[in-house]
């Protein structure tokens, strides 16, 4: 069986829909399946250190198109160019990772799974460009009618595609949570935390956050309770940052890094006392498992999906509560009652997200178009 599985985000984006391309992909190589054969499709080379992440050996391999297109030859080869390049390769079904897929598979007879991973341009049109928000929509839209199978990440996700998409394509849809990659979970030595450390002139304590930094994910909540914990505790925030960075409270306390490798980052994890995700609305909520998996007791706020992914061992506040943020942020630290306990139940909650389980799933789902 030829799989050709949507790229551009493996070799573009270091976090959220790169991370779950990359992890998934190595999962189905580290399944071993010798009769499944795997084709990356993606406009241009993008990252080498993204790219690089993928472990494959002859049953991998990626495809770009020829020459050296435009910008805009390159988006018109993703949405049409690339089916003469699939039917070239034999590809037998093509997986689309971020909630599109190329115009006319289904006439050229080529099966189809996207997955979708949330609507929260439609949930929450408020937070993108109005242009975005169009062309997003669209792409949802297309995508629901192309393809034979749909996953979404999550049951509020699935729950939505229901709602915003159509009742007529509840039957396609399958639940195939998210996995994590395997370094997270990984002891890292301390040599290895002091190299990071003196890195990135990271505090001796600190809370996590990891995201990009932007009006939705609320970054500014925990940066208020953070000014409320004792003095030498301070907010280490990891992602990309947009113009809402610049509303984050300035303080010696507050520490914004972007452009962290995924090995540093698994390092930052590993020396965090706990994990803040305040975000207002998720399709899934990856970093939660990343955070339970390295060992943090996790913070979360209400009102999407958060809760699926952090289990019911984690703590949840309401996105505009301050100070329920700071108390639950205390119950987090070291030392505090109950935290070992909730840490161990969130880590047995997670293996539902491990890699193999999650891999086989998205496999069989292959195999039964065929």
């Amino acid at each position: 069986m030829i799989v050709g599985i949507d790229a551009k985000r493996i070799v573009r984006n270091g976090t959220g829909l790169g991370s779950y391309g990359r992890t998934l992909v190595n999962d189905l190589i580290r399944m071993g399946d010798s009769d499944m054969q795997l084709r990356l499709y993606a406009p241009d080379e993008g990252r080498d250190d993204l790219r690089g992440q993928i472990i494959g050996d002859g049953n991998v391999q990626f495809c770009y198109p020829n020459g050296h297109p435009s910008a805009l030859r390159k988006a018109w080869w993703r949405s049409r160019g690339v089916l003469s390049d699939l039917q070239r390769d034999g590809v037998e079904v093509y997986h689309g990772l971020s909630g599109e897929l190329p115009v006319g598979l289904r006439k050229k007879g080529i099966r189809s799974v996207v997955t979708i991973h949330d609507l929260i341009f439609m949930r929450h049109p408020e937070y993108y460009h109005w242009i975005d928000t169009r062309i997003y929509e669209w792409k949802f839209r297309q995508a629901l009618r192309e393809a034979d199978r749909i996953i979404a990440i999550s049951e509020r996700t699935r729950q939505d595609i229901i709602e915003l998409g159509g009742e007529e394509y509840a039957d396609r849809i399958e639940l195939i949570y998210q996995s994590f990659a395997p370094r997270f979970s990984s002891e890292v030595s301390a040599e290895r935390k002091a190299q990071v450390r003196e890195h990135y002139k990271l505090p001796q304590r600190f809370v996590l956050n990891v995201g990009t930094i932007e009006e939705r994910k609320n970054l500014a909540l925990a940066a208020e309770a953070v000014e409320l914990l004792p003095q030498d505790i301070h907010l280490v925030a990891v992602g990309r940052q947009t113009e809402y960075a610049k509303r984050i409270p300035h303080s010696d306390r507050i520490h914004l890094l972007s452009g962290v490798p995924d090995n540093d980052l698994a390092a930052i994890y590993a020396m965090a006392e706990a994990f803040v995700y305040p975000s207002r609305y998720e399709g899934f909520g990856i970093p939660i498992i990343e955070a339970i998996a390295a060992g943090l007791p996790v913070v979360a706020c209400t009102g999407s999906c958060l809760e699926e992914a952090g289990g019911p061992y984690s703590m949840y506040v309401g996105p505009d509560n301050v100070i329920e943020m700071t108390e639950a942020l205390k119950m987090s630290l070291r030392g505090a009652r109950g935290r070992t306990e909730r840490i161990r139940k969130s880590r047995e909650y997670i293996r539902r997200f491990e890699g193999n389980d999650v891999a086989s799933q998205v496999a069989r789902l292959y195999h039964t178009l065929l």
